[in-house]
């Protein structure tokens, strides 16, 4: 009987059954998370390329479009500051301190950090990368621009009319949509609400109200800084309820990768380590090729000795 080519990962004949460096480093890849730390840090570059050279697509405008002539306030509710330490650094230290006081395991501390911190950062990602693409002014791209005193009204113009010396002020008047705060808090705090969800089974059967308002705090803080940007007049409410679906998406996209559904009797655990289950993938395929050839198969028969 052949020996079975069957690899851990389900491929025939993979590079991990190889010996030498090859199959050193291709179980090295399948066994760690090499390839999602591998994914984040060319996240992270694509991610600062794009604030460092990429500019918005300038859509044009009327001087006079109401939509657009609300007041540039200097003074945000919620600065970007603030939003990274009540969307970033708050959901981490919570994760860290239930992490410890629970005692998890090493690797339940790991993907659940790791997972946390993928949501931010592909939310981030895609949230600029729309922004720039998109170009559509804020509520207050008229106050930013201040344009020229004889620029006509009722005429689409556009950023050439503006007198505005600040870079970065006037840019970010075409990168209304999807608001980034949004997308940050629910990349974060909607990280964090899925994870009290899990760790307290609220989507369980007889799951007691006060864990089930525990686990929806961070969503009403997510909310809440969405909503300050209406207030701000930074965005309207088409750009923070599709900031906020696309932070919430991906944070359960994030957060599925390494643990399983709410609704699971195991969704307070996250998926084995990809260790085991590499372990336990050539542990199978050994136990199979002893099945099928038998301990008989790798001995001589009396006969055989004879000849």
């Amino acid at each position: 009987m052949p020996r079975s080519s069957q690899s851990p990962d389900g491929a025939g004949g993979g590079l991990a059954a190889r010996t030498g460096w090859i199959g050193s480093t291709a179980r090295f890849w399948q066994k760690t998370y090499a390839p999602d730390y591998l994914g984040f840090v060319l996240l992270m570059a694509a991610y600062f390329s794009i604030q460092f050279f990429m500019e918005p697509f300038h859509r044009m405008f009327f001087i006079n479009n109401i939509n657009i002539l609300y007041p540039h306030a200097l003074q945000e509710r919620v600065p970007v500051s603030w939003n990274i330490i009540y969307a970033g650094v708050v959901p981490f230290i919570s994760l860290v301190i239930w992490l410890a006081i629970s005692r998890a395991s090493v690797h339940k501390f790991h993907v659940t950090i790791l997972g946390l911190l993928i949501s931010i950062f592909l939310t981030t990602f895609i949230t600029d990368v729309i922004k720039n693409a998109v170009g559509r002014p804020r509520p207050d791209l008229i106050s930013r621009c201040k344009p020229l005193n004889t620029t006509p009204k009722d005429v689409l113009v556009d950023i050439s009319v503006c007198t505005e010396t600040d870079h970065h002020t006037l840019q970010d008047g075409w990168r209304s949509f999807p608001s980034g705060h949004s997308s940050f808090a629910f990349s974060g705090l909607g990280f964090l609400a899925l994870f009290f969800a899990g760790q307290m089974h609220v989507f369980r059967p007889r799951t007691d109200l006060t864990k089930a308002l525990l686990a929806v705090s961070p969503l009403i803080g997510a909310a809440l800084i969405a909503i300050s940007r209406c207030e701000d007049y930074r965005h309207d409410v088409y750009d923070v309820t599709c900031g906020s679906i696309l932070g919430m998406s991906v944070a359960y996209f994030s957060y599925r990768r390494y643990y399983p559904r709410l609704h699971s009797s195991k969704c307070d655990e996250p998926f084995p380590s990809r260790e085991s289950s590499f372990n336990a993938g050539f542990a199978k395929i050994k136990t199979d090729e002893e099945a099928v050839r038998g301990p008989e198969d790798f001995e001589l028969s009396d006969d055989e000795h004879d000849h």
